[in-house]
């Protein structure tokens, strides 16, 4: 694309007709289907450590709770680690249309084998979703890019009216997927509804092409149906993978970390190799801060597993009564993200250009520290209610967790949007794309960790009454305090640290 902006006569690429409220067609139709998709995402993923816990390691006892947070570390880390490989095959192969519309069909059919209670069957659902969602997530983003011409000052706020789409399906997934249907009928319909809205997200691409017009089809002399049903065979292939690392939670570990390794020593060794000291020095504070986003995410994604886990054996009903709770109404807590989100993001947004004027504005360590602190208090919220809130029943009121969550979200804001901008800014261009596999894959070893985390919290924890409950909720105190601990030290650390990585980055900002 800077390319086609640096030569003038360069062929531009042929943009999609039509508007509405001043942006492309299709920008409202990717807005729907992503939401569509996200819907069924955070609709699985809220009911999906509960169940696998109470179906399948339930005669585990306390043990339950911890071997499904394992599980479910596993398929996060995994749903971040496959996104890589999809944006090669729609590069290269299939295009972006046809790759999204194969991810939604494998996402789709995995969702509906969830409901065989069968943990085989459950972990090969899981695996078609992970090897589904590669094609899907890292392509429907790219094709918002592709809908406005070179230097279009709409872009940005297309990408803003877009991640709206994706907080919105996720807001109003876990009412419909834990506190209605997994409540009233039980969790594993929550699955049922999830695969309802990845259908959905299906046929609404269809509906889509004709406003998409070119944008995200395959190049010429690639359009054949036997490429999509080589990359589908490909797929399948992937999910037997998959299906094996979720079975063998340590070796998916092990995975993990020898990649990760692979990626240091491969930009440490690039840095070298370039006879640039300033592009080394950019790749040693990019992989420094790696390091604080894979710290932050294994603290923050306790929200689909452990803060899970804790909101319905710990917590008071937000509304409705305790039965209908623990029965799936827990979930909600997982639409708080998202909804923050959807308040808090264009106040951040509009804060930075004000700090930046006020010569204020947090550099990008300063940032991913405060990020990091505010990770932490919100655990530290946790205990501080559990020392001094628990009622005669040993429920801490929801209003405590609610913080946590909004401290969580303020963090992520703080981090995750600059995240993505800052490993553009910081890589040489020839390894851009290297570069940011390495920033999801810190991700992937984050979920992966903050499976283990969650194990260990609630692996005290059981649905019994007594001195079992007042176990459970004393070993999350304790894991949530370490944790409070490790996020407040790792963000006071880049507080002091930040000048130093700064110099490392040599003025990008």
């Amino acid at each position: 694309m800077s390319t086609q902006t640096d030569v003038p006569n360069a062929p531009q690429p042929e943009l999609p007709k039509g508007e509405f409220l001043g942006h492309p067609k299709a920008l409202w139709q990717l807005f729907n289907i992503e939401m569509w998709e996200r819907f069924a995402y955070y609709g699985m993923r809220a009911v999906l450590a509960v169940y696998v816990a109470t179906t399948f390691f339930g005669h585990l006892g306390a043990e339950a709770n911890a071997q499904a947070s394992l599980v479910y570390g596993g398929y996060t880390a995994l749903v971040y680690a496959t996104g890589i490989a999809g944006g090669y095959v729609a590069d290269r192969i299939l295009g972006y249309q046809r790759s999204i519309l194969l991810g939604a069909i494998i996402m789709a059919a995995g969702l509906f084998v969830l409901l065989i209670e069968d943990l085989t069957w459950f972990l090969i659902g899981l695996a078609l979703i992970v090897s589904g969602n590669g094609l899907f997530k890292p392509n429907i983003s790219t094709m918002i890019g592709k809908l406005y011409a070179p230097g279009d000052v709409r872009r940005d706020s297309g990408f803003t009216i877009f991640y709206m789409g994706i907080n919105l399906g996720a807001m109003l997934a876990p009412f419909v997927t834990a506190y209605w249907v997994g409540a009233t009928y039980g969790l594993k319909w929550g699955f049922f509804a999830a695969g309802i809205g990845m259908i959905l997200s299906t046929l609404f691409l269809e509906v889509a092409k004709k406003s998409l017009g070119k944008v995200g089809r395959p190049e010429p002399g690639k359009d054949g149906w036997g490429r999509f049903f080589a990359v589908g065979f490909g797929a399948i292939v992937l999910a037997g993978i998959v299906y094996f690392l979720l079975s063998a939670s340590t070796v998916l570990g092990y995975l993990l970390m020898a990649i990760m390794l692979g990626l240091v020593i491969y930009f440490i060794g690039a840095g070298i190799r370039s006879g640039n000291k300033v592009q080394m020095h950019r790749y040693i504070a990019m992989l420094i801060l790696f390091f604080a986003n894979a710290c932050f995410w294994a603290l923050f994604e306790q929200a689909g597993s452990s803060l899970n886990f804790f909101a319905r054996e710990f917590s008071t009903p937000m509304f409705g009564s305790m039965e209908t709770w623990q029965a799936g109404g827990f979930g909600i807590f997982q639409s708080l993200n998202p909804l923050y989100i959807l308040l808090f993001a264009p106040v951040f947004a509009a804060a930075w250009p004000k700090l930046e004027k006020m010569g204020m504005n947090p550099s990008i360590p300063r940032k991913f520290a405060l990020g990091l602190i505010q990770v932490a208090l919100g655990f530290y919220i946790l205990v501080w209610a559990i020392s001094n809130m628990q009622n005669a029943a040993g429920l801490v009121p929801w209003i405590f967790l609610a913080l946590c969550y909004l401290l969580h979200t303020t963090g992520e804001l703080c981090l995750s949007p600059i995240g993505l901008s800052m490993v553009t800014k910081l890589a040489d261009d020839k390894e851009v794309g290297l570069a940011m596999g390495g920033w999801f894959l810190s991700i992937a070893m984050a979920q992966y960790v903050a499976g283990v985390i969650a194990a260990i919290a609630s692996g005290g924890s059981s649905n019994a009454h007594g001195e079992a409950v007042a176990a459970g909720i004393t070993q999350y105190q304790d894991v949530y305090m370490q944790l409070f601990w490790l996020g407040l030290g790792f963000g006071v650390l880049y507080l002091i640290f930040a000048p130093m990585i700064n110099k490392l980055m040599h003025g990008v900002k």
